[in-house]
């Protein structure tokens, strides 16, 4: 397809970057700390790191691998944590040694757990003692050799860590009891990796840098290859895009989406650590309040989030209060953000929400709109640099302009298959070299995309497709709504009929309310036939709703 989104492209992002200027993760690493040494690199819970006290931390991990356990290069290291600074000490650790990390869901069930940890193949953990219990149901059924645990206070430094500690374990009662036999305590692990000396490793592009798991919400969890040239060339992409926006060594951006997750990983660990920029990890951003009390404590130059996180912060009263003056970029990923939400974010925070896209398969970032962009548009954006497009039809066959299809992407920063599953793998790729998302798009004369929905999400009502997303944003910007999803179920009359599930904000809106407001924006066919107010819509930890869950049916308890 003719690159004709270049016409729109920000002043100063080339069409295409330089992948090569790091040749792994542990090189940019190791520039970064170099360069910002005495920087803060990261905050949690007022604790905080420098860059140079990054680097001796993660070398001692890194040397308790090598020396203490003598793990060769290319052993999985699972991290199985919130934002905590223990995951960027890990993580930095593992990726420096040659290792390759395995990022593992803190909220897995046993089951879930037993399969990403069987099917990646790794030998080595570090769990937080809160989810202890659930390795210890089926650790004896794993290849796991080596265990390390650690608490919630284990770096803030004492007394605040046997404060955090006590009231965790004894006062909130956090920590179920566990017993891992030969369990070693994260502290001990970095003592005993003080002992000895970081031995440098020969990394390269196409080493494995991490397995990424996907797809657990549409079926069994594949583990995603990300090589370390993959996640280089996409924080080369990102950075690109904002450069013009930022000032290296004063970015302060706030973290509230989990480390583990592909979006807050790529986009804020690595990307800003590129700049020397202070990570705010925030452990749980679930706790809106206290998230907001934390916002209050710095005056933060970005943030990035989910469509449902930047929902409920809008709905704090506390948030409107905060200073946004240093603010300048907003970023929403990982599902559609809603028009309703971006206008009263631009509202309170003076700043637009801007849109990306992306998947854990392509590192994850193809698309992001403008950061000036004045006003919210609808679209993913435009395709980060050295990024191809192709919108496609069943049959594989390019469309044109306006035209609907699949989503389709060719870069550098796209993975190269899933881990030991060729078939899965070949599914997943055109004869000539794209990935296939999944998601319907279409491409405007100005280069913009838009997502329709995901294929499997689309509604058929008589013959006409309804796409859940257009639906969900009209009722979202019914001032009594506070969430909305739409799904599909079987009609006796038209095949399928719209449902939604709506958490109210208004408790007296009623379903006339919203059939009446929604008749005014969507056309017969596309108005909700069936609505049904739920308390609170059921979500995976980064903060997607589950569309799969309602279409299974009430929780327990329900009807």
């Amino acid at each position: 397809m003719e690159k004709i989104w270049l016409k729109n492209y920000p002043a100063g992002v080339p069409a295409e970057v330089d992948v090569h200027e790091f040749s792994s993760l542990g090189d940019l690493f190791e520039q970064s700390v170099r360069k910002f040494g005495e920087n803060t690199a990261f905050v949690c819970m007022g604790k905080s790191i420098t860059y140079a006290e990054l680097d001796r931390l993660s070398a001692q991990f890194a040397a308790y691998l090598q020396c203490e356990l003598g793990l060769p290069v290319g052993t999985r290291v699972a991290l199985m944590m919130p934002n905590l600074l223990q995951y960027p000490v890990a993580m930095f650790g593992a990726l420096r040694a040659g290792y390759t990390v395995v990022n593992v869901n803190p909220l897995y069930t046993a089951r879930e757990l037993e399969h990403q940890l069987k099917d990646s193949g790794a030998e080595v953990i570090v769990i937080l003692e809160n989810f202890a219990h659930t390795l210890q149901q089926v650790i004896q059924r794993l290849p796991l050799k080596h265990v390390v645990v650690t608490s919630l206070g284990a770096m803030l430094g004492f007394p605040k860590s046997a404060i955090v500690n006590f009231v965790v374990r004894r006062i909130k009662k956090m920590v179920p009891s566990w017993q891992l036999s030969g369990s070693v305590d994260f502290a001990a692990v970095l003592r005993q990796g003080s002992r000895h000396t970081l031995k440098p490793v020969e990394v390269g592009h196409d080493d494995i840098a991490y397995l990424q798991y996907t797809g657990g919400t549409t079926g069994v969890a594949k583990g995603a290859v990300l090589t370390h040239g993959n996640i280089v060339a996409n924080l080369q992409q990102a950075h690109a895009w904002i450069k013009p926006f930022l000032h290296e060594g004063e970015e302060v951006i706030i973290t509230a989406l989990p480390l583990y997750h592909i979006f807050s990983l790529t986009a804020n660990c690595l990307t800003f650590f590129k700049i020397g920029a202070t990570n705010v990890l925030i452990t749980n951003p679930r706790d809106i309040p206290g998230f907001v009390k934390e916002l209050a404590k710095y005056r933060f130059t970005a943030i990035t989030g989910v469509n449902t996180l930047f929902n409920a912060l809008l709905n704090n009263p506390d948030f409107a209060k905060l200073d946004f003056s240093a603010l300048r970029i907003s970023l929403g990923g990982g599902m559609s953000v809603q028009q309703a939400v971006a206008e009263k974010w631009k509202k309170i925070t003076g700043l637009p929400l801007i849109e990306a896209y992306g998947l854990t398969e392509t590192s994850p970032a193809v698309t992001i709109n403008p950061l000036d962009l004045p006003e919210f548009n609808h679209a993913i954006g435009l395709p980060v640099p050295s990024t191809e497009i192709s919108i496609r039809d069943d049959d594989g066959v390019e469309q044109p302009v306006g035209m609907r299809g699949e989503l389709c992407v060719r870069g550098p920063q796209v993975t190269r298959g899933y881990w030991n599953r060729p078939d899965d793998t070949a599914r997943a790729f055109t004869a000539d070299g794209f990935l296939r998302t999944g998601d319907i798009a279409v491409i405007d004369e100005q280069g913009f995309i838009r997502i329709v929905d995901r294929k499997k999400d689309m509604i058929l009502v008589s013959g006409f497709n309804v796409y859940p997303n257009e639906v969900e944003d009209v009722i979202a910007s019914h001032p009594g709504v506070m969430e909305v999803a739409a799904i599909g179920v079987p009609s006796e009359h038209s095949g399928e009929a719209v449902k939604v599930f709506v958490v109210r904000k208004d408790p007296a809106l009623t379903e006339a309310d919203l059939r009446a407001f929604c008749r005014e924006s969507l056309t017969g066919y596309k108005v909700p036939h069936l609505i049904e107010f739920r308390e609170e819509l059921p979500k995976t930890n980064v903060g997607k709703i589950l569309r799969r869950m309602l279409r299974e049916g009430p929780p327990p308890g329900q009807s």
